[in-house]
């Protein structure tokens, strides 16, 4: 592995795309956050779902399960599509923070829909390239294949290469709101230190007022719940390992499944990003500890003291 290596960023894709692409729309305009998801997807109020805002899709607080049911062999955009409108809920809307693909799945579908633009594409023009994020994009071209990490065999011992590791992504095509990103290090952290210098006041390529930005990286939860999530971001839920114990409690992040993670720390101006390939070749193990213990590290180098 090199600095250039090319990874699945697996579920990093929420928070830096799809909810950022959702929060452009809402700095334009074009979306609401308190909005139903019915103003934008008319399809998507049955089973008890017409009460669920965008704000809760984004919070994780909408009730609905963590993922489309793939024990059937089905594939295609549309019919993903159709089990993400026809969903159950498993929880009450509002109640209770359960981390759901569906969620961001929908969140994609809805900035295709009001942008007219497939998402991929949307996030290349308004995200990838105002950053100058080159190396980073959807469905890979075939000849990045030697710089990208393989993350596992799939059900038909096939090595995945530049095909998205999610199932459900895979089905949908590679492209989704909930995954689908590849990146390396150069670019998520041309990001992060973006993301840094717009919050800190500074000339930055962000492509997001400083005031928006805000919303997503602080409690926007239900009132009176504990799980506290920013719009995309995971703040201060049993999620938030990666923090480690020194960075502060105003610090945000998220995690992907493939070994992914990414740590913002406004107060100390500082981030951590790590990049492994835990699912290689078959499954991989956990890597909470290790998130844990290099963010530790990491802020103790820095200088920083303990918020604990």
């Amino acid at each position: 592995m090199t600095w250039e290596t090319h990874f699945d960023m697996a579920s990093l894709t929420k928070p830096t795309m799809t909810a950022l692409a959702v929060m452009q729309l809402v700095e334009q305009g074009d979306l609401h956050l308190d909005d139903p998801v019915t103003c934008y997807l008319p399809a998507f109020g049955i089973n008890g779902k017409r009460s669920i805002t965008l704000r809760l899709l984004l919070t994780h607080y909408s009730g609905l399960p963590a993922d489309l049911p793939l024990e059937d062999a089905w594939s295609g955009k549309p019919e993903a599509v159709r089990r993400a409108m026809t969903s159950p809920l498993a929880n009450p809307p509002a109640e209770k923070f359960v981390y759901s693909d569906i969620n961001f799945i929908t969140l994609g579908l809805i900035v295709e829909k009001v942008s007219g633009l497939a998402l991929n594409d949307y996030v290349s023009r308004n995200i990838l390239t105002p950053i100058g994020m080159t190396q980073s994009g959807y469905l890979p071209d075939t000849s990045l294949k030697p710089v990208i990490a393989p993350t596992q065999y799939d059900e038909k011992n096939v090595l995945l290469r530049g095909v998205v590791h999610d199932p459900t992504a895979r089905r949908m095509g590679g492209v989704a709101g909930h995954a689908g990103l590849f990146s390396d290090a150069h670019d998520m952290c041309l990001y992060a230190q973006a993301l840094l210098d717009r919050l800190a006041g500074r000339p930055s390529t962000f492509p997001l007022k400083r005031e928006t930005l805000l919303l997503m990286a602080t409690p926007q939860q239900p009132a009176g719940k504990v799980d506290l999530r920013g719009l995309g971001w995971d703040i201060s839920t049993h999620y938030s390992t990666p923090r480690g114990d020194i960075f502060s409690h105003h610090s945000f992040g998220h995690t992907g499944f493939t070994g992914t993670s990414l740590w913002i720390d406004p107060d100390s101006d500082s981030y951590v990003l790590i990049l492994t390939n835990r699912v290689h070749p078959s499954g991989g193990h956990s890597v909470v500890k290790l998130r844990h213990d290099i963010a530790t590290e990491a802020a103790r180098d820095l200088g920083l003291t303990s918020h604990t």
